[in-house]
């Protein structure tokens, strides 16, 4: 999204809705791929998928696919637990960016945008009203070279599109 840089977005944005609306996605992802772990799993010790030969691979390869969906399953639950346990910081508290704020930032192109810190879902988009909003888990790139700085600071991050300095509009 493409914003001026004087605009002050932020304030119009409910940190504990997003925080709904990704528990939500959470709960929706865990159903869909227990759905398909047991689907797998079924399909692994089914009759069917008995080795015909010594080379026939099937049931291991169901068997490793069901394996690897229910660690995914059971990681998107713990993301769950810890995402219910985070509790937005109010404004005010401080403008040091920190897991739990928005931060908007501008690059050296004036192309604003922003990110809810927090220590799981990173990647996912969230809309606010007309506002996107990126979640930023604490391991990416972007996140460690900002976490700590305040509003008005610089900082430059090497993505994959190369080297981008950002500016610190905005901490809510």
């Amino acid at each position: 999204m493409r914003w001026k840089v004087s605009d002050h977005l932020l304030g119009e944005i409910n940190k504990s809705n997003l925080i709904d609306e990704l528990r939500e996605r959470l709960s929706a992802q865990i159903d869909a791929l227990t759905h398909s772990q047991r689907s797998t799993q079924a399909g692994a010790t089914h009759e069917e998928t008995r080795a015909e030969d010594p080379k026939d691979t099937r049931a291991t390869e169901a068997a490793y696919l069901a394996r690897g969906l229910a660690g995914r399953v059971e990681q998107l639950k713990l993301d769950y637990d810890r995402l219910s346990t985070v509790m937005p910081l109010d404004v005010g508290d401080s403008d040091a960016v920190e897991i739990g704020r928005l931060v908007r930032l501008v690059d050296d192109d004036d192309q604003a945008v922003v990110y809810f810190l927090l220590p799981v879902a990173g990647g996912e988009l969230i809309q606010s009203g007309s506002i996107g909003v990126r979640v930023l888990s604490p391991a990416s790139p972007v996140s460690q070279q900002m976490l700590g700085r305040s509003v008005g600071e610089d900082f430059t991050v090497n993505l994959p599109k190369g080297e981008v300095t950002f500016s610190i509009e905005e901490v809510i």
